[in-house]
């Protein structure tokens, strides 16, 4: 059964930093591409960053370029999304979702993420 488990979510003052993980049972995470979104409350979901399988090349949206960053741990079947410098409007679920499909893309929506995890609360305030 593929599952993918987000935690490290909760509650950062403004400039701080949270990293958050997507752990994958069920199947081997290097061979899928893997995105990261975020959805605050009366908003669209938003794709934050993606790392895709083989090469691991990454993508990061405008509005977290610079101060996420997007990686993996093989051996812990583990992607892993570091945000530094956290501001208010980063505030949403966050939420990872895994594909075969060998590629990101600039536009996020458009890659067809197959298996999504439950999501994990990131509030920013002070």
């Amino acid at each position: 059964q593929v599952q993918l488990v987000e935690s490290g979510g909760g509650l950062v003052q403004p400039g701080g930093s949270l990293r958050l993980s997507c752990a994958a049972s069920g199947f081997t995470l290097h061979y899928y591409t893997i995105g990261w979104f975020r959805q605050a409350p009366g908003k669209e979901r938003e794709g934050v960053s993606c790392i895709s399988s083989g090469n691991g090349n990454t993508y990061y949206a405008d509005s977290v370029k610079g101060r996420f960053t997007i990686s993996r741990d093989n051996a812990k079947n583990t992607v892993y999304l570091q945000m530094n410098s956290l501001k208010p409007e980063d505030t949403a679920v966050y939420y990872c979702a895994a594909d075969l499909v060998p590629y990101c893309h600039s536009d996020l929506s458009k890659v067809p993420f197959g298996s999504w995890g439950q999501g994990t609360q990131v509030t920013v305030s002070s």
